[in-house]
């Protein structure tokens, strides 16, 4: 098991592929324009899923070690397969923008609630 301290800075980059899959969504929607599968999507799409996959694992030990009571498994599992999916869908104009905001603030949601928590329990320890 990884260290609080290095579980946050997962959660942190995981919100910072969340912000970068907006903003290529929106040159996407901007632009009228797919972006390259190869040299684009492809790449971003197996960075965010590799980091995903370790939190999810990490994230979900953690919570069952230090339950809460507005967070649980499940949000964290929607959490990292929504994350995978729109880091695919970030690059396609044709994707909707209303499922893909909620998607997006979704995510954002559950990480800022993971983050939290785990910063109340590192304050707790301190």
């Amino acid at each position: 098991m990884i260290t609080e301290k290095e579980l946050m800075n997962k959660t942190k980059r995981l919100l910072s592929y969340n912000e970068s899959a907006l903003l290529r969504f929106e040159q996407a929607k901007a632009s009228g324009e797919k972006g390259d599968f190869y040299k684009e999507v492809k790449p971003f799409a197996d960075n965010v899923k590799e980091e995903a996959e370790i939190w999810k694992k990490e994230a979900s030990e953690w919570l069952m070690k230090h339950p809460q009571r507005n967070l649980h498994t499940r949000q964290i599992f929607s959490a990292a397969e929504n994350i995978e999916m729109v880091s695919i869908q970030a690059f396609f104009p044709e994707t909707s923008r209303k499922r893909f905001i909620g998607h997006i603030q979704s995510i954002e949601f559950v990480l800022n609630s993971f983050l939290k928590a785990l910063e109340r329990i590192i304050e707790d320890y301190a």
